[in-house]
């Protein structure tokens, strides 16, 4: 029976083998998927479905279940609205507006993403945001980086959701893009405190961008029980 019961798990963390609560939760996660995509026409479906995806991974290994999820899609030019606040619960968007990328990950596209302190990129995965503050920015959102090499240095690196006033759509007209941070998913003045407000203590950020080494090898994305566990805790 024991010999039986170890090959079970194995072969369910392996994707092999599914349960009744198993094919449940998948249900769920499609239908919260198909929900969203309807209220956020704009965002892709696969990027959304990824986000979903890495935050269920997270929550089914041992994380809080947050309320909010936001998704930044860094596939999208700085000139186009590519961050999406949702609320969980209500199933509703709450917000999709502009956000900047870091001044070394490209100039109208971001392409080039770091963990490296003092790199002044953006960094792609899935984050856990914390608590708010005030800075020399006003009103900001410390988090923290749940990916090992990817973006687990975000405190170190100072990385927050804080106002900037170069997040100006008037700034696409006369050069083509908004402005840049120096890695910190900044967001327009109107909207920070809003931002800041709803992702506050303990929600979900998912950042993307189609990098085929980080997409292979995140362990939300892909959703690796083992790995996911030991990093969550």
């Amino acid at each position: 029976m024991k010999r039986f019961r170890k090959l079970t798990l194995a072969l369910l963390s392996m994707g092999l083998l599914s349960t009744p609560a198993l094919a449940s939760d998948n249900s769920a996660q499609q239908k919260l998927v198909q929900k969203l995509s309807g209220e956020a026409p704009a965002l892709q479906p696969i990027v959304l479905k990824k986000a979903v995806a890495a935050m269920k991974c997270a929550v089914n290994n041992g994380m809080e279940p947050a309320d909010r999820l936001a998704v930044i899609d860094f596939s999208l030019p700085s000139s186009e609205r590519r961050l999406w606040i949702f609320d969980i619960g209500q199933k509703q968007l709450l917000l999709e507006d502009f956000v900047a990328h870091g001044q070394n990950s490209g100039d109208n596209y971001a392409t080039r993403f770091s963990n490296i302190v003092g790199s002044f990129q953006s960094s792609l995965g899935l984050f856990r945001t914390q608590e708010s503050y005030f800075g020399r920015h006003g009103y900001s959102l410390r988090m923290d980086g749940l990916e090992p090499g990817v973006n687990d240095r975000a405190r170190d690196r100072a990385i927050v959701i804080h106002a900037a006033d170069y997040v100006d759509p008037s700034w696409i007209e006369r050069q083509g893009r908004i402005g840049r941070s120096q890695g910190c998913p900044a967001v327009r003045p109107e909207v920070a405190e809003m931002v800041v407000d709803s992702l506050k203590d303990g929600q979900f950020m998912f950042s993307y961008y189609p990098d085929p080494e980080w997409l292979a090898s995140s362990a939300f994305v892909n959703c690796q029980p083992s790995q996911v566990a030991a990093l969550v805790q």
